[in-house]
């Protein structure tokens, strides 16, 4: 059955029940440029980690009100906070939920993962150890405000002005604090450059993060699962046996953190 909850500026949806009891969790963060989120790297993805054993859940957050700024990843914070509080109903180990998400939306889940722990974030008061991911799943991530930037994704939280832009470049927020991440971009991503990954792989490794990374020879943007349920031939979407397997080895990597 799928249940829906209202969070401030988003509605966060379960999509994905898995078998057994202290389970991991995952919320996923669809992408879309900050201007929409795109079902195809939602309810899909959702169902497909469920399938291996990690209950999942699928955050539709506001984009309508820019610039944007801080109000995404305290809407994701407000999520991650939920499924903590509701994790024994779900069969849920509270110390295993994890946040992902797709370009903007692996911006997004990424954010948080650097930022969980600075209070300037979010609300005054917030319980910051309520919404600490314990790893963060990034598809083919906007990540860096620099050179290789994804313009638009930038633009929308924080406006024209440049030096605003950097304050959410992720390569610059990660610390030791940030839990352990799983990292997949293809080398021929004309939207959002590869350089996106290796930057944040660069800045991980520097501040000691557990991390895996797989980089993909080819595969447009926006593959979500890279198979017959997320295919968008119209944008040379197509479904890639080999590629597809970045999912499997995720819900792996998961469940042996």
């Amino acid at each position: 059955m799928i249940e829906q909850v209202q969070l401030p500026h988003g509605v966060l949806t379960h999509f994905g029940v898995a078998e057994g009891q202290k389970k991991p969790a995952l919320v996923i963060c669809p992408g879309g440029g900050y201007e929409f989120c795109s079902i195809r790297e939602g309810a899909p993805v959702a169902r497909a980690f469920a399938r291996d054993g990690i209950e999942s859940f699928v955050l539709e957050y506001d984009c309508t009100d820019v610039p944007l700024g801080r109000q995404p990843v305290r809407t994701l914070s407000a999520a991650v906070a939920w499924v903590r509080e509701n994790a024994a109903r779900f069969g849920i180990d509270a110390n295993r939920i994890a946040v992902g998400g797709f370009s903007a939306g692996a911006h997004l889940a990424g954010t948080l993962a650097a930022v969980w722990n600075k209070p300037d974030w979010f609300d005054a008061g917030a319980d910051l150890a309520l919404h600490r991911p314990y790893a963060a799943v990034l598809g083919y991530p906007v990540v860096t405000a620099g050179e290789y930037a994804h313009r638009g994704s930038f633009v929308r939280l924080a406006g024209e002005d440049a030096a605003r832009q950097q304050a959410f470049s992720l390569e610059k927020l990660v610390d030791a604090d940030t839990p352990p991440m799983f990292l997949w971009h293809t080398l021929t991503d004309a939207t959002v450059s590869v350089e996106n990954t290796l930057l944040l792989e660069a800045a991980l490794r520097k501040a000691g993060v557990p991390h895996e990374v797989h980089l993909f020879p080819h595969g447009v943007h926006g593959l979500a699962l890279a198979d017959f349920e997320t295919y968008d031939p119209a944008r040379g979407r197509r479904p890639d046996r080999h590629l597809a397997r970045w999912q499997a080895l995720c819900a792996e990597w998961l469940k042996e953190l």
